[in-house]
């Protein structure tokens, strides 16, 4: 089994293998992360927003390498919720004939950080300047450095991964 992971973040790719390896125990898969376009700002600053990059990475990587079964799409957003901003990914998961889609759970941002995202500064960005970190969104993100390291943003992004494969795993259903 052929998985595309549009990303080449490790985060990103380790957290669709995981997921993968659990619920497909008995089969032979292969992983390949590849950068493609989100076609939405390097920042989604919405729901909508957020869940549009998801789909746009899947499909993208599905035109880049169309010969596998399944493209994976993962999207980090904020959305404003009065004066604070909300965190979570939108994940996309495509197959020749289906679509399976999940949000992660939610968390808000401390204030600074929210303060230099709301000026244009990149989250992942924002977080290593608050947190004197480097290249913090490859490794546990906002949510790792927030949770102390309890949650890292690999195992944050599993549960969605687990959630976007109903559809796959149940297609009686779908």
């Amino acid at each position: 089994m052929k998985i595309i992971v549009a990303s080449g973040n490790p985060v990103k790719i380790n957290a669709s293998r995981n997921t993968f390896e659990k619920v497909f125990k008995n089969e032979k898969m292969k992983f390949q992360g590849i950068a493609v376009a989100s076609q939405v700002s390097d920042q989604p600053m919405s729901d909508e927003e957020t869940f549009q990059g998801a789909i746009n990475r899947a499909r993208n990587a599905q035109k880049a390498i169309p010969d596998a079964e399944y493209w994976i799409g993962l999207e980090g957003g904020l959305q404003p919720k009065g004066e604070e901003l909300e965190a979570f990914a939108w994940i996309v998961i495509l197959s020749q004939t289906k679509m399976g889609k999940a949000r992660t759970s939610t968390f808000f941002l401390p204030h600074e950080v929210a303060h230099l995202v709301n000026e244009g500064v990149e989250l992942g960005k924002a977080n290593d300047i608050i947190f004197s970190q480097n290249n913090s969104k490859q490794k546990g993100g906002a949510v790792g450095i927030l949770t102390h390291g309890q949650l890292g943003r690999t195992e944050y992004y599993e549960q969605a991964v687990l959630l976007a494969l109903i559809p796959f795993v149940n297609s009686q259903l779908y």
